[in-house]
């Protein structure tokens, strides 16, 4: 008939291409749409992709010989890792088990190019067919695989002007302050669009408690213990969901309160930018991962003013520099903890200008005791440190001042201190009465939805029934729970403890000195007064030099004393020779020159003690004196290379206390004499007399020299190995 077209299809022109070894195979038909809302909104699409299915029959595949894969309904075509069903399509690809890919177009397959040149070689390799609307492609032909990547490039060519021409709308929009963006806890969206405070009394109650305590603490750590130990819950709206827009109560945690603090819309600004997708920190699995923190200056958009606030832009950024300053990084002060070192961040070298490190190490019983170290060249580079001192000595010297600072507004520390106690017993009290109000009307609800319910409908009442039966018991469980937080809190202070507060006020020492202070809470107070530390030991000696810089910008200059490792360091410690040298030369023994050096105001380096007879008989045998042999007994004979402790330290020009303390380490070999139980027999050869002064000798700040001990062992060791044969070695003592 005339009047009957004669044109073929594609499909029909392009049979040659599909081969027998094709149609042994499956044809593989790739349904896909971005988004569950073109799933639900746009059908058409998605009965024309299965409609594929037809033309794989009509091309000469059995209907039985169709593999649909739809698993990639609903989601995006930008990675491959999001897309499962990409993935099993390749994946049969690659085992030979497909003979054509159907798709209605090839931007359906992949827009990535990585992705697109992948699928081409697995279907150039196994023989497979690619076919879309406008007809079969050979991935083997040059002719289908020019076309087929031209495809592919203008594929990704078009999603990254989609995204680009999304982009531009969004910032547009945001930079308008108009966009919607996820809402933090306190805030709902109007259907109109506008933003607008929580209008439930208990949220907004919570929120500006949060704000208030970190004002208050200044940590997020003390902030949550305070939160948890009153039972304080943060309200949270569900963003999806069957409960989407209900209000859930949950236990207030770290992150969610750290993001809260961080948050700009609680100032009442607008911000869209604040972070950005980094793909080399996406986790699989995770879409929500990646996300990196923006810097203020590369944020989209910044409009203070658009939303109603909680606090001021200035208190937000206060919180900001707060929370910065907890970090414990080489610049800032870092959080106050718990440590016995109270300057802890504040101290600074007075030679070099850097942070001094507080660290610690183990006293006697246990306890940790502080000291301070400019080590910042030893870490780096190796090299000596720069200067360290005791903490124990600096820490009261700057408490002294501060408590003297301090002791004039006594009564005014008392009376703020017990408003702030007030205040906060009753914002605490408003929100347990807010819950308890929560309860009531939940019960009430409960109590009217079971009496509104027809009698007769027992499948009906019996759950309404049990509901209010739970209504009511959390109703008297929040109920008990009040009661004992009120007994052991009570909204308004007792005379009682107003006369408590008047009194500690009063005796600032006797609080700064209580056992019910924490070494937090002096650091706290000692950051909130005072700005800086300087200090600068003079030379080696005892004395430091120290610069107290005072919030406002006063400074108070002084010295402290630090105990020192000898008496050679003590920076009298030629007048105490000479004293010394007049007394032995008067005829007096150790007891009277100890007795003499202690009414004359000499102390030892390392201790607030006197000197005692043996620490005067030590300090005499390094100035090379002997004591008046009056009553001595004789010293039992020794062997060869055998001294005696005193005569070994007075030769190696160190103090014998450092020693004694090399033998209870080990690292000097020596034994009581037997017919002097109470005096150290040590055995040196001449070798081990230079060893030892060698050791002596080791730059000051190394508390251990293990690793120089290994290093003289291993030399020790390969000397002896290396004796000429017949050589016996030293002799054993």
């Amino acid at each position: 008939m005339s009047g009957v077209s004669t044109a073929t299809l594609p499909w029909e022109r392009l049979h040659g291409k599909v081969q027998p070894q094709h149609l042994d195979l499956l044809a593989a038909v790739y349904v896909r749409q971005s988004t569950l809302a073109q799933v639900e909104h746009h059908g058409e699409s998605t009965r024309v992709q299965y409609g594929l299915a037809e033309r794989a029959v009509a091309l000469g595949w059995a209907r039985s010989r169709v593999l649909v894969i739809d698993d990639d309904l609903g989601y995006s075509a930008s990675g491959v890792a999001d897309r499962p069903g990409f993935a099993r399509l390749v994946a049969e690809v690659g085992l030979g088990h497909v003979g054509i890919v159907v798709g209605a177009e090839m931007s359906r397959l992949a827009r990535s190019g990585r992705e697109w040149h992948q699928l081409l070689e697995l279907c150039a390799i196994s023989g497979t067919l690619l076919a879309d609307t406008d007809g079969v492609y050979d991935p083997n032909d040059h002719n289908d695989r020019l076309l087929l990547g031209l495809k592919g490039t203008i594929s990704q060519a078009e999603l990254f002007l989609i995204r680009q021409r999304m982009w531009s709308g969004r910032v547009s929009k945001a930079r308008r302050g108009q966009l919607a963006v996820p809402l933090p806890t306190g805030y709902v969206r109007r259907p109109s669009g506008e933003v607008v405070r929580d209008p439930d009394e208990q949220v907004q109650a919570v929120v500006r408690l949060v704000f208030e305590l970190f004002d208050r603490f200044g940590t997020v750590n003390a902030m949550l213990s305070h939160l948890a130990d009153n039972d304080i819950q943060v309200g949270v709206r569900m963003r999806e969901g069957s409960d989407r827009g209900e209000l859930e109560w949950r236990r207030p945690s770290r992150t969610g309160i750290q993001n809260m603090l961080r948050h700009p819309a609680y100032a009442g600004v607008y911000t869209y930018g604040r972070s950005s997708l980094d793909p080399r920190r996406r986790k699989a699995g995770r879409p929500d991962t990646g996300r990196v923190r923006q810097p203020r200056e590369d944020w989209v958009a910044y409009l203070p003013g658009v939303l109603p606030p909680y606090i001021s832009v200035e208190q937000y950024e206060r919180n900001m520099q707060r929370l910065q300053a907890n970090r414990s990084w080489a610049q800032n002060t870092g959080a106050a903890r718990n440590g016995p070192a109270l300057l802890s961040g504040l101290v600074v070298c007075g030679r070099c200008g850097r942070k001094m490190a507080a660290q610690y190490r183990r006293g006697s019983g246990g306890k940790m005791v502080p000291f301070y170290a400019c080590s910042r060249d030893s870490v780096e580079y190796g090299a000596e440190r720069c200067q360290q001192l005791a903490g124990g000595c600096l820490d009261a010297y700057v408490t002294a001042l501060l408590l003297a600072a301090v002791a004039p507004v006594a009564l005014e520390v008392s009376l703020a201190a017990a408003e702030q106690v007030e205040a906060q017993r009753a914002q605490v009290d408003q929100i347990w009465r807010q819950r308890l109000e929560r309860a009531d009307y939940a019960a009430d609800r409960a109590r009217r939805q079971y009496r509104l319910a027809e009698p007769e409908n027992r499948l009906v009442v019996r759950q309404l029934e049990k509901d209010w039966e739970a209504a009511l018991a959390e109703r008297q469980r929040l109920g008990e729970d009040y009661d004992r937080f009120a007994a052991a809190r009570p909204r308004t202070l007792t005379a009682a403890e107003r006369d408590q507060i008047r009194a500690l006020a009063a005796d600032i020492p006797g609080l700064w000195h209580a056992p019910t202070t924490t070494d937090a809470d002096r650091k706290q107070l000692l950051r909130l007064l005072v700005e800086q530390v300087r200090v600068e030991v003079v030379g080696v000696s005892e004395t430091v030099k120290v610069q107290v810089t005072w919030a406002g910008g006063h400074r108070s200059d002084g010295e402290v004393v630090r105990p020192v490792a000898r008496l050679t360091q003590l920076s009298y410690y030629p007048q105490l020779a000479t004293r010394v040298r007049e007394l032995a030369a008067a005829g007096h023994n150790a007891a009277q020159i100890a007795d003499c050096l202690n009414g004359e105001g000499f102390h030892p380096p390392k201790r607030r003690a006197c000197f005692g007879p043996q620490g005067a008989r030590d300090l005499m045998g390094t100035l090379g004196l002997t004591e008046p042999a009056t009553r001595r007994r004789s010293s039992p004979p020794l062997g060869e290379h055998e001294w005696w402790l005193p005569d070994l330290a007075r030769a190696l020009d160190m103090p014998p206390v450092t020693l004694y303390t090399w033998i209870g380490r080990g690292w000097v070999d020596a034994h009581r004499h037997p017919d002097a139980p109470r005096r150290w027999v040590v055995h040196a050869d001449p070798a081990e007399v230079d060893r030892l002064r060698a050791l002596h000798l080791t730059p000051r700040g190394q508390h251990t020299r293990r690793p120089w001990l290994a290093h003289q062992q291993a030399a020790t060791n390969t000397i002896m190995n290396t004796e000429p044969e017949g050589s016996t070695g030293d002799a054993e003592p």
